[in-house]
């Protein structure tokens, strides 16, 4: 095998690619890096998941405020509520050493498919 082999266009090893030295390279896995690897990439498999069902939950609670909205002709988006939910979300992200701007885009998110939903249960009604 030629020197090019073993190396790329910067002239380091492939990931997992000895060096000369014999010595693991930057991008070596071994048995226990891909261990914690899968380990963690469960632990995230179930934290998404368990996001999509509480989001789901959030959304069967906001379809039944935007019929009652429908039934009483209220407006489909309350801006003071959505000030103070996203002034509430900030403060618990700042507690839980989450970005508070992601959380505050994240909601935005979610208040925009809300307010979305509430105008079309309002139109069928």
């Amino acid at each position: 095998m030629s020197d090019s082999d073993r190396t790329d266009q910067r002239g380091a090893p492939p990931p997992g690619a000895a060096t000369r030295s014999g010595e693991p390279g930057p991008g070596d896995r071994g048995p226990e890096v891909q261990d914690e690897l899968e380990r963690l990439r469960a632990s995230i498999d179930n934290i998404d998941a368990a996001v999509v069902y509480m989001l789901a939950e959030r959304f069967k609670c906001t379809q039944r405020v935007g019929r009652l909205k429908a039934e009483h002709q209220l407006p489909p988006a309350d801006p003071a509520r959505e000030s103070r939910q996203i002034a509430r979300l900030r403060e618990l992200a700042t507690e839980a050493r989450l970005d508070p701007a992601f959380a505050e885009k994240l909601l935005n998110f979610v208040i925009a498919e809300v307010i979305r939903h509430h105008e079309t249960i309002a139109r069928e009604s």
